[in-house]
């Protein structure tokens, strides 16, 4: 009762504190935008990672780590997805400068896809051109820019298991370019802004679990199923672990 009687507040708090926030930089984001090049994204990348971990902290959501964090390298992120709230929390939960592989329908959000095309890669997972040039981006940004984050899930976990199957995508990516895995779960934010409707907020700490990186040094595309399930099982346990009530 208590929770139905607050929740339209604190809905209305986030959700203005949120507006008004991405709305003051906007202008900024577009100025920087006009560059184009990777300084301009690294630059765009900055202010959301700040921004982020701020409002975060201002809404009551802020962000715990768990685990070690790598201190540097270029990583292939897996994180399991769960919540809108995902796509925040991992700028400042991820170490170091990455870029995400995101949905095409995610840029045709006013204002915010704008925002968001701008450090995302974007792809039609129905359109078999689209899905092979993003892997084309993902290798050039993992040689000259930085780490890259998928969601290998694909999709908002709706099962009552804690994770979906995998696609396949960034376990080839990994073994094709040799590049270790980064295994991180968020269990907390289904619970911070769950993915059955846009207003239900709630505040409460973020934690993100890091895991050791995987190395795949000598995999090759044979070893890709065998990579991939154990991947889900270090996510799944971990999940497991840190579960907590809605």
């Amino acid at each position: 009762m208590f929770r139905k009687i607050l929740q339209p507040f604190y809905t209305a708090y986030v959700a203005v504190t949120f507006f008004v926030s991405v709305l003051a930089a906007f202008p900024f984001f577009v100025l920087i935008s006009i560059g184009n090049n990777t300084a301009a994204r690294k630059a765009i990348y900055t202010i959301i990672k700040v921004w982020a971990k701020g409002w975060l902290w201002i809404i009551g959501m802020p962000l715990k780590r768990i685990g070690k964090q790598p201190e540097k390298g270029r990583f292939i992120v897996v994180a399991n997805h769960i919540s809108y709230l995902d796509t925040l929390v991992i700028f400042p939960a991820i170490p170091g400068y990455f870029r995400a592989l995101g949905k095409k329908e995610s840029s045709k959000i006013p204002v915010i896809g704008f925002i968001y095309k701008q450090v995302a890669i974007m792809v039609d997972r129905s359109n078999v051109h689209s899905r092979a040039r993003s892997m084309r981006l993902l290798w050039r940004v993992l040689h000259r820019e930085g780490s890259i984050l998928i969601f290998p899930e694909g999709t908002f976990n709706e099962t009552a298991g804690p994770l979906k199957e995998f696609y396949d995508g960034a376990f080839r990516l990994a073994i094709n370019t040799q590049t270790s895995i980064l295994p991180m779960v968020f269990p907390d934010t289904v619970n911070r802004w769950h993915f059955s409707a846009w207003w239900k907020f709630w505040p409460g700490q973020n934690r993100v679990v890091y895991m050791e990186p995987v190395d795949v040094a000598g995999l090759t595309a044979e070893g890709l199923p065998m990579l991939k399930q154990k991947i889900y099982g270090l996510m799944e346990m971990e999940l497991i672990k840190y579960k907590t009530p809605g």
